[in-house]
């Protein structure tokens, strides 16, 4: 009997410990229902996008396991060229870098010329091409020119920016998930309502997202470059063929004159006849005037 009393507290500190270790089980049962049942109630109010925990802190969600690690991106850099040459052709400098450019893959986004007179030839063309051949394109184009007046090459990184492109995409992702979720569940009309509306600022940001990252990606894959052609002429005056043919100008010559001479000729039968009368009347009162000067000559001279 004394050794039964002996194992009595003993065996009441094993049923404590029992009974202790039932009682945080389930209030541990109870935390979860009352989290699940705070998820369930804050869904439709339209805060989908972070619950609590059971430990009352903000849980943003299924987080992304270690293997769903996002990969570290390969540097993205935007490289620009904006060069000045002078060349000695300007179309066949223009054709040249064109066939350059279709052999490298790019292609001509923009192309203009200007002329300023008959001395100075002048234009603009904007060329993408790969980044790869980024640098052989542009040793080409400078081998076209006769001098370089111009070279200025710049690189905008935005390695860090598309990253963190990324990162936004896939919550965003995740939120969607969840929001299409909660609609299939949602049995108020007003739920439905709301969290439609959640869903479409949601897919409107993911479009957004997506559409800077297709920029970034175009932009580094493709680098820009600018060049402007400057070509100076000397102006020659063209010969005309009618000028060097002497046979010709002797022809016309001679025609010219002889036209001149019968024009003149014309001139003075025209005078004659159309004045005849008057002619006439002149030359009578200058033969009797004349004639009066000298008898009046003989009388001068007899006396």
């Amino acid at each position: 009997m004394k050794r039964l009393i002996k194992w009595v507290p003993i065996y009441l500190l094993i049923m404590c410990m029992i009974l202790a270790g039932c009682s945080s089980s389930s209030k541990s049962e109870s935390a979860k229902m009352n989290e699940e049942k705070a998820v369930m109630d804050s869904a439709p109010s339209g805060s989908q996008e972070e619950t609590l925990n059971a430990s009352g802190e903000k849980d943003k969600g299924p987080q992304p396991k270690e293997s769903g690690k996002l990969e570290v991106t390969s540097q993205m850099v935007i490289y620009q060229a904006d060069l000045q040459l002078r060349v000695k052709q300007f179309e066949k400098t223009v054709q040249s870098l064109e066939e350059k450019a279709v052999k490298y893959g790019g292609y001509i986004s923009e192309s203009n010329v200007a002329k300023e007179g008959n001395e100075q030839l002048s234009g603009r063309i904007v060329i993408r091409i790969p980044q790869k051949y980024f640098q052989t394109f542009l040793h080409d184009a400078e081998g076209e020119a006769v001098e370089v007046l111009q070279r200025n090459i710049s690189g905008q990184d935005v390695t860090e920016e598309y990253v963190d492109l990324e990162s936004r995409l896939k919550s965003k992702r995740v939120v969607e998930e969840r929001l299409l979720s909660f609609m299939k569940n949602a049995a108020k009309t007003e739920d439905l309502l709301k969290i439609s509306s959640d869903l479409a600022v949601v897919q409107e940001e993911i479009e957004t997202i997506e559409g800077r990252m297709k920029y970034l990606e175009n932009q580094t894959s493709l680098s820009t470059v600018t060049i402007t052609l400057y070509e100076n002429k000397v102006s020659v005056p063209d010969l005309n063929k009618d000028q060097l043919n002497t046979w010709e100008k002797t022809k016309k010559q001679f025609m010219k004159s002889t036209n001149m001479l019968l024009a003149f000729l014309s001139g003075v039968v025209v005078f004659i006849i159309g004045n005849l009368p008057i002619l006439i009347v002149l030359g009578a009162i200058g033969f009797i005037g004349l004639l009066v000067f000298k008898q009046r000559r003989k009388r001068n001279r007899q006396d």
